[in-house]
């Protein structure tokens, strides 16, 4: 199944949370935070042009809604919910 956002809505996925702390502790289930930081996998046309497909960006908290797509855990935001976008170093002016 494909989808498309409408009204300027992004689909996230989540990156899956970290399993062990940096210090090496191993978190159970029920410790581990809500990711905010994910994938895009489809952007609205009404959306902001600052995003595409694939691109790696980090959400407000708590922000959207969770939907399940084929057994996979997605989040549908509005486009002004994004607050980072990953680029490459070589790419940030100076």
């Amino acid at each position: 199944m494909k989808i498309r956002p409408i009204n300027a809505h992004v689909l996230v996925k989540p990156l899956e949370p970290a399993d062990k702390t940096p210090g090496g502790v191993y978190l159970p289930d029920t410790a581990r935070e809500r990711q905010n930081e994910g994938k895009v996998i489809a952007v609205a046309e009404d959306a902001t042009e600052e995003v595409a497909v694939g691109d790696r960006v980090i959400y407000k908290g708590f922000a959207g809604t969770e939907i399940d797509l084929q057994g996979e855990e997605h989040v549908l935001l509005p486009s002004e919910d994004l607050l980072v976008k990953y680029v490459a170093a070589d790419a940030i002016p100076e």
